[in-house]
């Protein structure tokens, strides 16, 4: 099953500010995430029902269902 995934416009601005490394590297792993919206590794936020967070490089991506 693939899930759509995206940004929210003010995480869009925030993505774009970064170095072109940091942000192809966090691009490639939100893509990945249509396949397998929680990879190995994920945490899930405390406080949260469908909330979890992934780590790519040393940005971290929240992601929900």
């Amino acid at each position: 099953m693939s899930y759509e995934v995206g940004f929210k416009p003010s995480a869009l601005r925030e993505v774009r500010k970064l170095d072109e490394v940091t942000r192809k590297a966090i691009i490639s792993e939100v893509e990945l995430l249509a396949d397998n919206p929680r990879p190995d590794g994920c945490k899930k936020l405390k406080g949260e029902s469908n909330l979890y967070r992934i780590l790519v490089l040393a940005t971290i991506i929240v992601t929900g269902k």
